[in-house]
């Protein structure tokens, strides 16, 4: 006569929980004896109060944030080779994948990087150039502006000789002083390029061999590495949708500049472009120059009519349309963004302004994407959290 067979002991739902989330972490839990053993809430080790997690994680972050500053003329050159080459890397695997050797296609693909920093650079320079031979032109034009400043503000109340005084205090020896701070700006402005070449030399020479290490990586630092390979996508479409955009904005106000009269159109068109690449406020860093040039050659008129123009153009582009192509990649919400510019540019300087949501999504990626348990914080700082978690879900799976 056949045994009957044993029933499957049942498990309650407290205790299917536990298996799951075992399971989850990769741990092994022994099964349950009894349903009263298995209801009963699994005993923990008492841990580290969550208070001093807290306390912990703030000071950990702070002296991060110190370490950083304190090598920051270093590591900023070099996170922005990082960012070049990532974006210019499909350019390699799409040359290895037409048949080209990987070493030769890693060099092309530095040369290219190479070429559009150099381009960037020079037209910084020729920008410069052009608006410093144009300003001794408006001289008489800024003198009466700048009489017109001290009656105003004289009619509202302030000392007329206190402030002339104030201006007068601008002796020669205080412009040598200036002059000498904007060579050693000069001087650390070669260091930081130089560093930045060099950097970008090394890495191509790693380039060809990269995707091997991804792999070798991912077999046993899966989540790791998939939020590497999301920051890399993010920042690509950051550099490329930004450098788009940024030309469109710049064309747009070439031309809006020209039909209004304003001299070196070209020059503020460049300018626009360059400082599309600062969140929050690069539009309003574009916008000076061309505004001052406008009320000093054409009058109070134009000068207002370049600011809505480029008012409108910048909201238009860059708020309405721009965001729609960056996606959840670089999706946070505006004020994060703008605590980015701020605590980057406090802590890596003049480059961080550029670096600032490049550095928020690698420190999103190695801290928030790759646990689980911390993708809550999405809600609060992702533009579209519904699409941040549908990618973290994605990515699990």
């Amino acid at each position: 006569m056949s045994q009957p067979e044993e029933a499957e002991p049942v498990i309650p739902d407290g205790a299917t929980a536990a298996y799951a989330l075992a399971e989850d972490d990769g741990t092994t839990v022994a099964g349950p004896t009894s349903p009263t053993q298995a209801a009963a809430p699994p005993t923990r080790s008492p841990g580290i109060p969550r208070y001093l997690q807290i306390a912990g994680g703030i000071v950990l972050s702070l002296g991060a944030l110190l370490l950083l500053k304190e090598f920051g003329s270093t590591f900023a050159p070099m996170f922005l080779a990082l960012n070049l080459m990532v974006t210019a890397y499909p350019l390699h695997t799409w040359l290895v994948r037409k048949g080209c050797p990987s070493p030769l296609s890693a060099v092309t693909t530095a040369l290219v990087v190479f070429v559009v920093l150099l381009a960037m650079v020079a037209g910084l320079v020729w920008s410069v150039n052009e608006t410093v031979t144009l300003l001794p032109q408006y001289a008489d034009e800024f003198t009466g502006l700048f009489n017109w400043f001290i009656d105003r503000a004289a009619q509202l109340g302030f000392d007329q000789a206190s402030l002339m005084q104030a201006f007068k205090s601008i002796d020669p020896n205080s412009i040598f002083s200036a002059a000498s701070s904007v060579l050693n700006g000069a001087s650390g402005f070669v260091a930081m390029l130089a560093i930045l070449v060099t950097t970008l030399v090394f890495m191509a020479m790693d380039t060809s061999g990269f995707a091997a290490r991804i792999r070798i990586a991912g077999a046993t630092h899966s989540r790791m590495v998939t939020g590497l390979v999301s920051f890399s996508r993010g920042i690509r479409r950051y550099w490329v949708v930004t450098s788009v955009f940024g030309l469109i904005v710049a064309v747009l106000d070439v031309i809006a500049v020209a039909i209004i009269g304003v001299p070196l159109p070209i020059v503020w068109g460049l300018l626009s472009f360059l400082t599309n690449y600062i969140p929050n406020i690069g539009f309003v860093v574009g916008l000076i120059p061309p505004a001052l040039v406008a009320l000093v050659a054409l009058g109070w008129k134009q000068a207002l009519v370049v600011v809505v123009l480029y008012c409108v153009l910048n909201f238009v582009v860059q708020s309405i349309i721009q965001p729609r192509f960056t996606g959840e990649s670089v999706g946070v919400t505006p004020t994060i963004s703008f605590i980015s510019l701020l605590v980057w540019g406090l802590v890596l300087g003049g480059l961080g302004t550029l670096l600032a949501l490049p550095m928020t999504l690698l420190v999103k990626a190695l801290i928030i994407d790759t646990d689980p348990r911390a993708r809550w914080v999405n809600a609060f700082i992702a533009s579209n959290p519904g699409d941040a978690q549908g990618a973290a879900q994605q990515a699990e799976l």
